[in-house]
């Protein structure tokens, strides 16, 4: 990844349990586009890299025969199954606690390999080298994200930060104040953005299209899946969020957690006394990226 940070198993440690309550959904519109863009018909296999809960897995779960999701953090394999069994898909549905860097670990050959803002986490050229070789010719990568020029929702940005956009128009709460967080997380953890053991001072890698590129794959065609749909989110929803994301995973406040946890939810009370936020759906960017010639 660069600038000195190594992965280590306590990046995403503690935040199965917040991550889906957490993290706003992914646009509405998103199984169907791909469904349409790469022609799916409830056949062939899906990975799904750095699956988290198995988010973007399970939507897509009823356009293969097979979904298999990846990812290294034991709770977060652990929820998604939990979150198969609950759906009804377990039967399609295989599980891996493993990082991406030790595919393909004998898992087979796919026609769709997602990352849902897992890929700058990895060591991308390795790992896009090798999802190309798991991919059946033709078959599709797909790096999907919250559109990056939309602001107003909790994400894991490039600088650790969160953004803040105060009234949003025309619906009936206040926005969630993300600036105000943003400095108490810093208030406890300091100034740098904490990444399990390390720190990113620079944040995560961007230029994604050249790493694809050198690795082989064709494209990119994008895609936007349009948002805008008028969310309410409670102080609960809002408290998970914040310890879904690494650089403020709840293990990183040691002892201080519940002090944390306290502070936020006063700041969150300041900031609607009734306890409602409203927010808007954010839009989905899809690029998609072929083995093969286009």
């Amino acid at each position: 990844m660069g600038s000195g940070w190594e992965w280590d198993d306590s990046l995403f440690a503690g935040t199965a349990r917040y991550y889906r309550r957490g993290r706003l959904p992914y646009a509405p519109g998103l199984a169907g586009t791909l469904a349409e863009v790469l022609q799916l018909d409830g056949r062939g296999r899906l990975i799904d890299v750095g699956c988290g809960p198995g988010i973007i897995a399970l939507s897509l779960a009823h356009l293969f025969s097979e979904i298999v999701g990846v990812d290294p953090d034991r709770g977060m394999v652990a929820e998604a199954a939990r979150e198969a069994a609950e759906q009804g898909v377990a039967g399609k549905a295989r599980w891996v606690q493993a990082r991406a860097e030790d595919l393909p670990a004998g898992l087979g050959m796919f026609d769709l390999a997602t990352f849902a803002q897992s890929f700058h986490w990895m060591d991308r050229a390795l790992v896009a080298v090798t999802i190309k070789g798991m991919l059946k010719t033709g078959g599709v990568l797909a790096h999907i994200s919250d559109l990056k020029t939309e602001t107003g929702q909790g994400t894991e940005t490039g600088t650790g930060t969160v953004t803040e956009t105060g009234i949003v128009g025309g619906l009936p709460h206040p926005a969630a104040p993300r600036s105000a967080v943003d400095e108490l997380v810093k208030q406890y953890l300091g100034p740098v953005r904490r990444a399990g053991r390390g720190v990113l001072p620079h944040g995560t890698p961007g230029g994604e299209a050249a790493v694809l590129t050198r690795a082989g794959f064709s494209g990119p065609q994008r895609h936007v899946v349009p948002g805008g749909q008028p969310l309410e989110r409670s102080a609960d929803d809002l408290v998970a969020e914040v310890f879904s994301m690494s650089f403020s995973a709840p293990h990183l406040f040691g002892t201080r957690r519940d002090a944390f946890e306290t502070d936020l939810r006063q700041l969150l009370r300041e900031a609607s006394p009734s306890g409602r936020f409203s927010a808007r759906q954010p839009s989905t960017e899809i690029f998609v990226w072929r083995n093969g010639p286009r």
